[in-house]
Formats: C-alpha cells, structure tokens, sequence
C-alpha cells in the first residue's frame, strides 16, 4: 500500500471516534493521505468549530514532515533546530494530535490528527485511529 485508501482512513476515523466517545470528549478527526489531502473527515456532535482547521492542519503536519505533531513542537521551540517552522507550509500545527500513517514497509502513506480535547486527549484519539490502520494493513497483507 502506498496510499492510504478510503476505506482505512474511514476505519481509523471510526475508532479514534469510538475513543473519543468513550473519553466523552467531542472531537474533529481527519486522515490525510500521502499527498497530504484529506481524506477522511468526521465531525463529532459538539465538537468545537475552531478545531477543524487544526484537526486538518496537524493530520497535513504530520504528513509534510513524517513525524508526530508533538515531535515537531519540541524542535520548533525558540533556539530549536526548526524554531518557527509553524509559519511555513500555510501554517502548521506543532503541538501533540498529530501521527504520521506507516504502511507495513515503514513508508508514510498518510496522517491523522484530532483536535477537540487537551492535547493529550487529542493525542490519545489520534494513537486508537493509528491502532485500526495496523489492524487494516494486517488483514489486507
């Protein structure tokens, strides 16, 4: 697999969903595929208005630099190796909620991310989306 397919990113925004609920946490929940376009989308009951840009935004972050939202913060941070790296790119997200899509041959074929929650409610929703994509790719292999 070397794109995300609809299928599974509908699959990982099914169970970081069912995540959120069981949270009980309204989030917004998107899969970007390898190009970094959505995909896949859903925007729960309650859900803030304002976190869609930011779920879309660290699901394309993840994806443009092959790494969690939350790794990116770290480095961009002030005298960080991408200390303002946030205003690039029509604007990144660098906090936790985003994660980069690993296929079964270690290649990035998307991302997720979530907002709605703290940061690490985001990040938890984020990681049960990325648990269904190992499933997925195990019964497709």
């Amino acid at each position: 697999m070397q794109d995300v397919t609809l299928e599974i990113a509908e699959e990982m925004v099914a169970a970081a969903r069912r995540r959120a609920e069981k949270i009980g946490v309204p989030q917004n929940i998107a899969v970007v595929d390898a190009g970094g376009n959505l995909k896949a989308f859903a925007r729960m009951d309650g859900a803030w208005l304002g976190s869609i840009d930011i779920a879309i935004r660290k699901a394309r972050t993840s994806r443009l630099f092959d790494k969690e939202t939350g790794e990116i913060g770290k480095m961009s941070k002030p005298g960080g190796p991408l200390y303002s790296i946030e205003v690039s790119n029509g604007g990144l997200i660098t906090f936790p909620g985003g994660i980069p899509i690993f296929n079964e041959d270690n290649e990035v074929v998307g991302a997720i991310g979530v907002s709605g929650g703290t940061v690490k409610e985001d990040h938890e929703v984020a990681s049960e989306g990325v648990k269904a994509i190992k499933h997925a790719i195990r019964r497709a292999a």
